[in-house]
């Protein structure tokens, strides 16, 4: 006996079986881990003219499903059931709006489901007050029959059922599972028309990416249906830190076009300048003693510009980052304490980076850093090195999850006045295959 039966008492059997018995549920039904019956109601009628229908008492538009040709029906199938946890739905825009949660209940509780497709104006009330258990609603609109909305049915409940798919983890965690939408899924090439995969799904880490996913359920319940994100409850020490975090993150720009990177040009200094005005007065706040004097200013940055250093992060047309990737030897290196740079393997320089304030925490940071090793490679080297300062906690952060290693203390000379002391990172860039 199979895990699940399900007869569905229709007009149209040979459609709704051609969709039921293909795909996953169809093999789930060759080897017997379900059992799906389409049975023709007009074989139970009591007439000649096999008629399913008549016109309603009082009047109106249209006809009306008799209740003897469907109980006859359904007393035909329910006398094969004996034994079965059975339950008789009828689908109907009258019915409860059907859930995930409404599909488990069903899963966990029946081992049997008929499912009744109406037709016409509608089915004779009295069969559905004497022979009908439960209805179900696919939304809020009127089809023209039962067929879709039994499908539907169908479908989500078998899937649930053991031996249907490979393992449970290929319905945990989808979309509706425990209250919120499933998490974004990528897959080849890893650059399509410009826009990314996630960094975090390509670097190995399976709790990084496991957190990640997480999130991104949350974030995505939050924007596609507030409704459901604001009745949701965490349940875990984890779940309610996300949930926290991301009521945080809500003002937060999202990166709805593509982020590219291009050599930075003359008309784009009035937007670097900006983003560093920006960037100064965060540092201030955190009481950061870094860009708090002339450094970096104009002069600086058309040094850059002069010898093709100087980058530019957009988010489709609006300058989001900046970053300088220089081959010129930075001598206040050689001075590193304390630790020492990887031997014999020369490396360019990072600095004179920023994020514009509205795109802190949109991802743009990581976005800047993996076109630095594109460049970096383009420009043949395969180590990047940079300095940060010591009270500089989200950029030291930021260098660690990018894959740079701390490498020693050092001091700087390009801001006499205020602190000299800095930290050295170093990335060894792997290349991707």
């Amino acid at each position: 006996m199979s895990e699940m039966r399900i007869d569905i008492l229709t007009l149209f059997p040979d459609t709704v079986y051609a969709v039921l018995h293909e795909s996953i549920i169809g093999r789930a039904a060759k080897k017997g881990a379900v059992e799906i019956n389409c049975v023709q109601i007009r074989d139970y009628t009591d007439n000649k003219q096999n008629q399913v229908d008549d016109y309603p008492y009082g009047g109106g538009w249209g006809c009306v499903m008799m209740a003897q040709p469907l109980k006859s029906c359904l007393d035909s199938v329910m006398a094969t059931a004996a034994g079965r946890r059975s339950r008789v739905i009828y689908l109907t825009p009258q019915g409860q709006p059907y859930t995930q949660e409404t599909a488990k209940r069903l899963a966990r509780d029946y081992d049997h489901l008929v499912l009744i497709c109406g037709h016409y104006e509608g089915v004779d009330e009295r069969f559905i007050d004497s022979c009908v258990d439960e209805e179900i609603s696919l939304g809020d609109f009127v089809l023209t029959g039962g067929e879709i909305a039994a499908m539907a049915v169908a479908d989500s409940v078998c899937r649930l059922v053991p031996g249907v798919l490979a393992d449970e983890q290929c319905y945990i965690g989808e979309s509706h599972w425990d209250g919120l939408l499933e998490y974004p899924q990528y897959t080849r090439p890893e650059i399509w028309e410009g826009r990314e995969v996630p960094q975090v799904l390509l670097g190995g880490d399976h709790e990084k990416v496991e957190k990640w996913r997480r999130k991104q359920q949350f974030i995505r319940t939050r924007e596609k249906r507030p409704d459901l994100f604001e009745n949701f409850t965490p349940a875990t020490e984890s779940d309610r830190k996300l949930f926290e975090e991301v009521g945080r993150d809500r003002n937060r720009i999202s990166l709805s076009a593509p982020v590219t990177c291009r050599a930075a040009e003359e008309e784009d200094l009035s937007a670097i300048l900006s983003i560093v005005d920006e960037a100064r007065a965060s540092l201030k706040r955190l009481r950061v003693d870094q860009w708090q004097g002339p450094y970096p200013g104009e002069e600086h940055f058309r040094f850059d510009l002069e010898r093709g250093e100087c980058f530019v992060v957009l988010h489709g047309e609006e300058i989001a980052a900046f970053f300088t990737l220089s081959e010129r030897e930075e001598k206040s290196y050689d001075g590193l304490t304390d630790g020492k740079w990887t031997p014999e393997l020369p490396g360019c320089v990072l600095h004179r980076c920023a994020v514009a304030g509205k795109y802190r925490g949109s991802g743009i940071a990581e976005k800047l850093m993996r076109f630095a090793d594109e460049r970096a490679l383009a420009m043949g080297f395969k180590c990047i090195r940079t300095d940060t300062h010591r009270k500089n906690k989200p950029m030291q952060r930021l260098l660690r999850a990018c894959g740079y290693r701390y490498r020693g203390n050092l001091t700087v000379t390009v801001e006499p006045g205020h602190d000299t002391a800095r930290q050295g990172y170093e990335k060894i860039i792997k290349v991707r295959r």
